[in-house]
């Protein structure tokens, strides 16, 4: 199988700070990674300034934040973009990232951005996707607050506008996300229905999720990826730190290893421990003349005797020489 491609998701967890942001692409390609993503937006180009209760988180780990200062904090800083791309880059790492709005995928295009990649509360911005699709780059696509019919409009948009290299994200929208809530089984099934890539943006505790997700079928994971959890902000607490990560992606490419290819061997003798498989053996010394019976022949390991489906053949025939209890049955000894 292709090698999993397994994205570090910095969103918020440089903290305020571009020399972590710095660190932490550093940190992200010595644990493994092969991509670093960032988010590219301001609080007033992803909200509005406003208090009203349809601004103000109602639950959860930001609960009682209005929006507006929630991506306050969380926002990556436009002007720290080129550096992030350049020492990437020469880390060896794919950078990429989500744009919100049309002046944020006009940034990332002057910057030479890969990947597009599209958020799941963003999947019905129909018009941002549909500007994201003129740039005819490869797109990851979220799915976390999708219903079937906004993802197929979401891809019905990004064909339409020459995309053609799009790859559909399994995603649960809860920070942290309960394993139980995964369902997992939704990534094949997506590849079937879609006609397209699939892979899982992870919001789950650990690593059993991704390694899980990868049997299935997923051909991208991305991570939250924190440098050190105490730093704090708005994403630490569902992150992976560099050591953990690090044990995400080897035990990935175990994953990778393990599933190798449909194989079913048709050359016995290349098969191993193809001899300890069970054969016919005499089990009790037989005279020359004498009959073959379930007593004194029998299926038995190793396996250089006949094959165990000639058993009803020999019943009632007669062996031509004398034979101990260990030989190996052959047609030769038959009568």
């Amino acid at each position: 199988m292709n090698k999993t491609f397994i994205i570090a998701e910095l969103s918020a967890n440089h903290n305020g700070s571009k020399q972590t942001a710095i660190d932490s692409i550093r940190a992200a390609k010595q644990a493994g990674a092969d991509a670093i993503k960032i988010q590219t937006y301001t609080a007033d180009t992803i909200t509005l300034n406003c208090s009203k209760p349809d601004f103000v988180v109602g639950s959860g780990l930001w609960e009682g934040e209005t929006l507006h200062s929630l991506y306050q904090k969380a926002y990556t800083p436009w002007d720290w973009h080129k550096e992030i791309f350049r020492v990437a880059r020469e880390e060896g790492l794919v950078c990429f990232s989500t744009p919100f709005d049309k002046t944020a995928v006009d940034l990332l295009e002057s910057l030479g951005n890969p990947i597009y990649k599209i958020a799941s509360f963003e999947i019905t911005d129909i018009p941002l996707i549909q500007y994201i699709a003129s740039k005819r780059k490869p797109v990851i696509l979220s799915t976390g607050i999708a219903m079937e019919e906004d993802i197929q409009l979401a891809l019905d948009t990004l064909r339409a506008g020459g995309c053609t290299d799009i790859t559909l994200l399994k995603c649960t929208s809860a920070y942290p996300a309960p394993i139980e809530d995964a369902n997992l089984m939704t990534i094949p099934d997506m590849k079937q229905r879609f006609g397209v890539k699939v892979g899982l943006s992870d919001h789950t505790e650990g690593y059993t999720v991704p390694m899980a997700a990868v049997a299935l079928g997923a051909e991208v994971v991305e991570k939250h990826f924190i440098i050190d959890r105490s730093i704090g902000g708005p994403d630490s607490a569902f992150s992976m730190e560099a050591a953990e990560f690090k044990l995400m992606v080897e035990n990935i490419r175990k994953v990778e290893a393990a599933l190798g290819t449909v194989n079913y061997p048709t050359e016995p003798e290349k098969i191993k421990g193809r001899d300890y498989c069970r054969s016919l053996y005499v089990a009790k010394d037989i005279k020359a003349g004498d009959i073959i019976t379930e007593e004194n022949v029998r299926s038995v390991r190793p396996g250089f005797g006949l094959h165990p489906k000639h058993l009803s053949e020999l019943l009632g025939r007669k062996v031509n020489r004398d034979l101990e209890m260990g030989d190996r049955m052959c047609w030769e000894v038959v009568e």
